[in-house]
C-alpha cells in the first residue's frame, strides 16, 4: 500500500490576504518601514512581513494595535473589501488583486496617486494606456 501524502498547507483565506494587504498599503503610505512597525507593537519584522502576506491571520487585538500605530481606524483595514463582488468579481479574486498590486513597489505608487487625480477622464485615460499596454505585452510574449 503507497503512503498517502497530505497537504497539510493551507492558502491564506481572501480576507488575511486583504487585511494585510491594506497594513502593507497604509504603512509605505506613512513611509514606516517593517522594522520600525514591529518595534512600535513589540514583533520581529518577519512577524510583520508575515501579517502583509496573508500567511500569519492578525488578530482584533493585534489589528488595534497595527491601527493605532498606522494612524487608521480598524476599519481601514477592511475598507473596499467585498466592494468587488457586486462587479462580479469574487472577493477572493478581488483580495488576491489587491494583494499583488501592493506587493510591488510600481503598484504601491500607482495606487497612492490615482486617487489624487481629480478628473475621472483622465484616471479613465490612463487605465486605456495600461490596459492597451498589458495587451500590447501579452502579444509580444
Amino acid at each position: 500500500m503507497g503512503m498517502q501524502i497530505v497537504n497539510t498547507e493551507r492558502s491564506p483565506d481572501p480576507v488575511d490576504l486583504y487585511v494585510g494587504a491594506r497594513i502593507r498599503m497604509r504603512r509605505k503610505l506613512l513611509g514606516v518601514s517593517q522594522e520600525r512597525l514591529a518595534e512600535q507593537l513589540g514583533l520581529t519584522f518577519q512577524q510583520v512581513q508575515k501579517y502583509e502576506r496573508g500567511a500569519n491571520r492578525v488578530s482584533a487585538s493585534k489589528l488595534h494595535a497595527i491601527g493605532t500605530a498606522l494612524s487608521a481606524p480598524v476599519a481601514y483595514f477592511f475598507e473596499g473589501f467585498g466592494g468587488a463582488a457586486a462587479s462580479g468579481v469574487g472577493e477572493a479574486d478581488s483580495s488576491a488583486f489587491v494583494h499583488e498590486l501592493v506587493m510591488t513597489p510600481e503598484g504601491m505608487e500607482l495606487a497612492a496617486l490615482l486617487p489624487r487625480l481629480k478628473r475621472a477622464r483622465v484616471r479613465r485615460k490612463i487605465l486605456d494606456l495600461v490596459r492597451s499596454l498589458v495587451e500590447d505585452d501579452n502579444e509580444a510574449a
